[in-house]
């Protein structure tokens, strides 16, 4: 059975709810995943730069967009990246894992993750703060991160 793809009509309720919920009018741009992907980004950091709290569909819509960047952008299958309760994916290269818990792991809340794509937080000082868990020796995302330095 091929995988299930994205869910656009989903995708665009989401942006468009998070961006009424913050005064701007809906989306009028291309409705494909990735542009509604960086649209619920958008959105999001939007709102929380006006102190509004992300809308729950948009959070996870911006965190799987983001997660799905950073598996383009660092292939491979050493790295569990985990953001739940929205999304897990692997990358990094190396040594693939291929069953039970992998021995290389990141686990971190939604905001944080966001905070990390866009640069709006570093690497080592969520680390340092507890607000990533990161165990294994290829665990260390900080030469990955941010993914997206202009959105923050």
């Amino acid at each position: 059975m091929p995988a299930r793809g994205p869910d656009l009509a989903r995708l665009l309720a989401a942006v468009n709810d998070q961006r009424e919920a913050i005064g701007e009018p809906p989306w009028h741009g291309p409705v494909t995943e990735r542009t509604l992907g960086a649209a619920n980004l958008a959105a999001v950091l939007a709102a929380r730069a006006r102190g509004a709290e992300p809308q729950r569909a948009a959070l996870r819509a911006a965190v799987r967009y983001s997660l799905g960047q950073l598996e383009e952008k660092v292939p491979g299958r050493t790295v569990e990246v985990r953001v739940p309760p929205f999304a897990a994916v692997q990358c990094v290269p190396g040594p693939r894992h291929t069953r039970g818990t992998p021995p290389n792991v990141v686990e971190t809340d939604p905001l944080t993750w966001l905070d990390l794509a866009t640069g709006q937080l570093q690497w080592e000082a969520a680390v340092a703060a507890g607000r990533v868990r990161a165990s294994g020796q290829r665990a260390d995302l900080r030469g990955y991160l941010p993914l997206f330095p202009q959105a923050g």
